[in-house]
């Protein structure tokens, strides 16, 4: 399982928008992508209601991972490497800036 952590740096966490950025990213992944945090199970990041209710506030360091899925090494680490980068910034939505 690729592994890679990050510190979630949106201003609300994952809630609401931030969240619904986050986890239409890992579906345009299509791969079966984990969140978790110290302490606690992983999520399906896949999932909105999954992420919004596991509590990711700003400042969590998380681990974003991927298991075994048939995807090839390097697009499975790029994918993660995407998300973590993803997740060090406001998450904000491009198509709805203004």
């Amino acid at each position: 399982m690729y592994t890679r952590k990050a510190t979630v740096a949106a201003s609300v966490g994952l809630h609401a928008r931030p969240a619904a950025v986050f986890v239409r990213a890992v579906n345009r992944t299509g791969l079966p992508v984990t969140l978790a945090k110290e302490g606690s199970e992983p999520v399906d990041g896949r999932s909105l209601l999954a992420v919004m209710s596991a509590d990711f506030q700003h400042g969590s360091e998380v681990e974003i991972g991927v298991a075994e899925c048939g995807a090839g090494e390097s697009d499975i680490s790029a994918a993660v490497d995407a998300l973590a980068e993803l997740l060090g910034t406001d998450l904000v939505d491009p198509s709805k800036e203004s």
